[in-house]
């Protein structure tokens, strides 16, 4: 005996509201808010150079990305490590929380690590008595000043103490660093620096195309 068959799952049921277009468009948009608030908090962050502590690697204008990634994944505020991945290197450029003003950010390269003894004499920096191999620092002064008057051209020696960093400017007399306001903690640390993706000459209002796209170094 034949039976009839009943209708599958899949047939569409008729009669049901149809789901609302605002509805839609405001779950897609608060799901891209909280994809782009997970990629900026442990992903990658932009960021713009506002001063000249860094030339030539950075110019004034220049737009970077931050990978946030590299050093681990930290909590939010707290800057604890739960998922850590490798430690920031030596001639790494990174952004941290300024120790005077932890709203501030800066960008510096890493010279001395936990451990590290660092001294600077006549310009020259010296880490655990040996001079930065390719050192990309710059000097734009030919003044050298007493480390009694001044710490920017002879500083130290001083032993980086652990879980924090000494940090410089690659433009040397023109830059407010470790020299000044001593160590970066390992926890004010955001992310290490590596590509310009734009770069705008608010002098010239022009773009510096050569610069887009340069990876950093």
């Amino acid at each position: 005996m034949k039976t009839k068959k009943t209708a599958t799952s899949a047939e569409p049921k008729k009669n049901m509201p149809a789901k609302s277009k605002l509805r839609e468009n405001i779950e897609a948009i608060v799901i891209a808010v909280i994809l782009a608030l997970f990629i900026r908090t442990f992903i990658v962050q932009a960021f713009k150079i506002p001063s000249g502590s860094m030339q030539p690697t950075l110019a004034i204008g220049d737009h970077i990305l931050v990978n946030k990634f590299i050093y681990g994944v930290k909590l939010p505020y707290t800057g604890t490590t739960i998922i850590p991945v490798e430690k920031p290197q030596h001639g790494d450029i990174i952004v941290f929380k300024y120790p005077e003003d932890p709203d501030k950010d800066f960008i510096k390269r890493l010279i001395g690590a936990p451990g590290d003894t660092v001294e600077i004499k006549n310009k020259q920096v010296y880490v655990n008595n040996m001079p930065i191999p390719h050192d990309p620092g710059v000097h734009s002064d030919p003044h050298v000043l007493s480390g009694g008057l001044n710490p920017r051209d002879n500083f130290g020696p001083v032993t980086v103490p652990p879980d924090s960093y000494f940090v410089m400017g690659d433009n040397r007399d023109n830059s407010y660093d470790s020299r000044f306001w001593g160590f970066v903690n390992q926890k004010a640390i955001k992310g290490k620096a590596f590509i310009i993706y734009w770069s705008w000459n608010s002098d010239t209002f022009g773009v510096r195309w050569g610069r887009i796209g340069s990876l950093l170094k």
